[in-house]
């Protein structure tokens, strides 16, 4: 039994620093009413267009959602769309403090068409480019600047070069030496470079070829072994699988549980792992017990899946579900 009400309560109270990639996510909605006379693809007739924060910043507002106070620190190129989304930032009260703002590389858009509900197609626009040393910097010195007064931190890897090794191993050490929790939702070019955090949280695919294994999800046995591998190799504290419908499993503070999934209709599954990093972060610097972490993630991830496109958690609607659990 765990006192959700007070624990959302504490959420409040919480600064959490996120570094990681951002991103603009642009939504065309249209309708379909012919197919293009120049190919066989449907015509999209633009009813409305919409544009988010996504991302890191997507994790910022699933953070801000449950009650926390989420600090950024990023790169966003010195174009519209990084002035769209420092803007973008501002509506949503975000801190900007940590943005650091780069010539180097465009800001990453990514513009989904969607018609009649469903998802046509997706066009990216972005640079996948490690950061230079100058950007790694800059991003470094926001990172000392303001983690001190934060209760743990998020690394958001997208794989948009942002995040390096480098970068990873100062940033943990500066973390740990101040006794702040680092969690990290990984992708894949720096999946074996977060030594020493405190909970790595993949999803089954990034397991799967992180390692180079093949993990079976339905059975124990097989997801009980990579992980113990994976936690061992990074010398991890814990580890938090998701495995979509199969639930998710959490290996830490010397508990191994696994959670099903709770059935729900699906509409839409993006954004379902910024809002279980960020409900994970929250829980792990309160310091709640690995059956708490883990159940209020599941419901985290499950419950925006029901929604079309990224958006971040709702706070009460997560609560009275928790409570539920009960």
């Amino acid at each position: 039994m765990h006192d959700w009400s007070e624990i959302f309560s504490r959420f409040k109270k919480l600064n959490i620093l996120i570094i990681g990639d951002v991103m603009v996510d642009a939504y065309i909605w249209g309708a379909v009413d012919r197919i293009s006379p120049e190919a066989p693809v449907p015509v999209i007739h633009v009813r409305n267009r919409d544009y988010r924060l996504g991302g890191a910043a997507n994790v910022a507002l699933n953070v801000q959602s449950l009650g926390a106070n989420p600090i950024l620190v990023c790169l966003a190129g010195d174009d519209d769309y990084g002035q769209r989304l420092m803007n973008l930032m501002g509506d949503k009260g975000l801190s900007r403090d940590g943005v650091v703002v780069t010539r180097q590389r465009p800001t990453t858009i990514k513009a989904r068409v969607i018609a009649a509900h469903q998802h046509v197609v997706r066009i990216d626009d972005e640079s996948d480019q490690v950061a230079t040393p100058r950007e790694e910097q800059e991003l470094l010195l926001r990172i000392e600047k303001l983690l001190p007064s934060c209760d743990a931190v998020i690394f958001e890897d997208y794989d948009k070069g942002v995040i390096t090794s480098s970068l990873i191993s100062k940033a943990v050490s500066m973390a740990n030496e101040r006794g702040i929790p680092t969690v990290v939702d990984p992708k894949k070019r720096n999946f074996l470079h977060y030594n020493n955090v405190t909970l790595f949280k993949p999803n089954l695919k990034e397991l799967r070829e992180g390692l180079k294994i093949d993990v079976d999800a339905r059975e124990n046995q097989s997801v009980d072994q990579a992980v113990t591998t994976l936690k061992t190799r990074l010398k991890a504290s814990g580890v938090m699988l998701t495995l979509s419908e199969f639930g998710i499993y959490i290996d830490y503070q010397g508990q191994k549980l696994r959670i099903p999934a709770h059935k729900r209709e699906i509409a839409d599954v993006s954004g379902a792992g910024d809002t279980v990093v960020s409900v994970a972060a929250l829980c792990v610097a309160l310091q709640l017990p690995p059956d708490a972490i883990a159940a209020l993630s599941n419901l985290g991830g499950g419950l925006v899946c029901q929604h079309v496109g990224v958006v971040p958690i709702d706070r009460d609607e997560l609560l009275e579900e928790a409570k539920a659990l009960n």
